[in-house]
């Protein structure tokens, strides 16, 4: 089992990369240029900035049994299809239940804003959704076979 990390614009890139660490379970970050986030405990890999070219390094990376973590539904979607386990910075696990609705949302929010229309963008973010998701990864990395 392998951590792979969606590094751009990811609020909980710190407390993976410590869990990780602590467990002793190979992590790598995947980020653009425009992000170079690096950190003690985690390789990380930077691709050159454009359109999905951090995702499409991680889905060619992951393989079944590994773990991503990323808020991008498509990305997750990806991932699923490889028989991957995601989960999102929240600590939300995106299942084959769960990310059609997922992708149906996006497509209608994309479809909202492209005709003039706005979309609720994302609430600052609290100190207890970084501990739903310590709690939710730990929880997985316990349950994770």
């Amino acid at each position: 089992m392998k951590i792979f990390i969606d590094a751009d614009g990811c609020p909980v890139v710190d407390a993976a990369v410590r869990i990780a660490k602590k467990r002793s379970i190979e992590c790598t970050i995947i980020c653009d240029t425009s992000h170079s986030i690096q950190r003690d405990g985690a390789s990380t890999i930077i691709v050159d900035k454009g359109a999905d070219s951090a995702d499409f390094r991680l889905v060619n990376l992951i393989s079944a049994g590994d773990i991503a973590i990323t808020q991008d539904y498509g990305l997750a979607a990806m991932c699923l299809s490889k028989q991957a386990t995601v989960i999102n910075q929240d600590g939300k696990h995106y299942t084959e239940e769960n990310i059609s609705g997922l992708l149906e949302f996006r497509a209608v929010s994309a479809k909202i804003r492209r005709n003039g229309g706005r979309t609720k963008g994302l609430s600052k973010r609290t100190q207890q959704q970084n501990r739903d998701f310590e709690n939710a990864f730990l929880e997985l990395l316990d349950t994770h076979k």
